[in-house]
This record gives structure tokens, sequence and C-alpha cells, in this order.
């Protein structure tokens, strides 16, 4: 078995909900890269344009589309990211959640807006990772991750990213988005320049944002997200992102495997 991710790396993950992993998926960028453009060219239900009028660049987003597009399939299936997840997380099995494509062309100033993934999940559980791969050359536009954020005991208010709405309006359940850029002194921001086929391992618990491409080059993401032994279903105080519409599950189910997949970790 290819051993992908070393110890020191699974260490930095539990400590910091963050490791970035070179080369992890070098050879997979160009398979990537072609999903990306077929995603693009056919987008799916949940496609979003994250600009408001007037705004100049495109920030395209899309997910949930692996078992559509041919290329995500083979990487979710045939790349080591189940194999580095089990590592990551120490878990017996990795089930498949979903995917996600972050597009912003050049002269996008639009920022990712600062969020945790796990309040708009219907998933609990500590065992849970999401690979983020650039599939060009990131320096200023790269991902940025609030160190330790993983572990604060209340969640960060999830809100819809063009209008800014609160995803659960009235709830006391979670804390308001920090600012982590007008505090430096408060909080801890990792942020890698990072070669296409790297990959950020990060928790959903994780703070995480990124700055606009105010490059001349295109700034493609590829992510998965995947979940553990301990992953079950959770209610929220409102409708959950991704939806994933008719799965009847019930609180404290495992996620059902017709819908999320095992996936091989045994690195064949």
């Amino acid at each position: 078995m290819v051993v992908h991710v070393t110890p020191d790396q699974v260490g930095s993950y539990e400590r910091d909900g963050a490791v970035l992993i070179p080369g992890l998926f070098t050879d997979w960028v160009e398979t990537l890269r072609t999903g990306v453009e077929h995603n693009m060219s056919e987008p799916g239900p949940h496609a979003a344009e994250n600009l408001e009028q007037g705004e100049n660049g495109r920030f395209f987003d899309d997910y949930c589309n692996w078992t559509r597009i041919p290329e995500f399939v083979d990487f979710v299936e045939n790349s080591p990211a189940a194999q580095a997840a089990a590592a990551l997380m120490k878990s017996k099995t990795v089930q498949m959640f979903h995917d996600h494509v972050l597009v912003k062309e050049p002269g996008t100033s639009k920022p990712t807006p600062w969020h945790q993934d796990a309040p708009y999940y219907f998933t609990s559980g500590r065992q849970n990772v999401s690979f983020w791969v650039p599939l060009d050359p990131v320096k200023e536009a790269s991902l940025r991750l609030v160190a330790g954020s993983h572990k604060w005991e209340k969640q960060v208010l999830p809100t819809r990213w063009l209008s800014q709405e609160d995803f659960y309006a009235g709830s006391d359940q979670y804390m308001q988005v920090p600012d982590p850029d007008a505090e430096p002194d408060k909080y801890s921001v990792l942020e890698w320049e990072m070669e296409p086929g790297d990959a950020v391992a990060f928790h959903y618990n994780t703070l995480h944002g990124a700055r606009g491409n105010l490059s001349g080059s295109r700034r493609r993401a590829f992510s998965l997200r995947v979940v553990g032994d301990d992953a079950r279903y959770v209610t929220r105080p409102g409708p959950t992102s991704p939806p994933f519409h008719g799965h009847d599950m019930k609180e404290g189910e495992r996620l059902r495997e017709d819908w999320f997949p095992l996936l091989r970790t045994d690195g064949s």
C-alpha cells in the first residue's frame, strides 16, 4: 500500500483542523480539469454565479455532480483521496458525501466569505475531511483557514454567499461569523501558495474563506467531502445545503449507502 499521508500531517490535521499535503493529487490534475470544464458547460441544479450585477470577473460554483461526470467518478473511485481521508480521520470507513467545484476567473475581486462547512450539512460526528485541490497555481487566491477553529464550542452561523442572509434566521445555536482579518492577534490564519494537485485537507468545522482572484490566470478548484465511522444524520433549524431532497433519513442514522457510497481505502 502506498502511504499518502505522514504521521506529522495527521498530527497537524488534528491540532489545527487543516494541513497542506503537497502533490497528493498531481496525477489527477488533467482529469479534474476536464471534469470542471464539463461541469461548467453543463451546470447542475445547484450551480450559482456569486457576483452582484456590475462586479468584475466570474465566481462560479456547483456541487453534487460527481455521479454524472465521468472524470469525477474516476477521481472519487480511483484517486488516493479515500486512503488519505481514512488516515486523517483515523476511520475504518470512508463514505462519500459530496463534490464541489469553485472557479474564480481572472479579475474576480469577490472573496469567498468566512464560513464553516459543518453548519450547512445534515451530518454530525468528528470524523470528516474536505480536500481542496487547486487546478491552477495559486498565491493570493489560496484557501485561508483559522487554525484550531474546528475545536470551537459553538459553530458559526451559516449564511448565503450572495445575499449574506442567515441560513437559520433566529436560531441561537450558532455564533456570528467572526472576521479574522479585523483581529489578527486573536486568530491564526493558515494560508499556502499551492501548485496544481496539492491539497489542503480540513475539518468541516474549520473556519475558512478565500480572497478574490485579481491575478491574470484562472483559479479552478475541486473539493471532495467525505465522512467517517461516526457520521450520523442530524436535523438543523432550517434547510441544509446540499439539500439532498427525499433522503428519508432519521435523526441518528448512518448516511444511507446507496446515496453516499463507501469508498475503497486499500489503495488498490
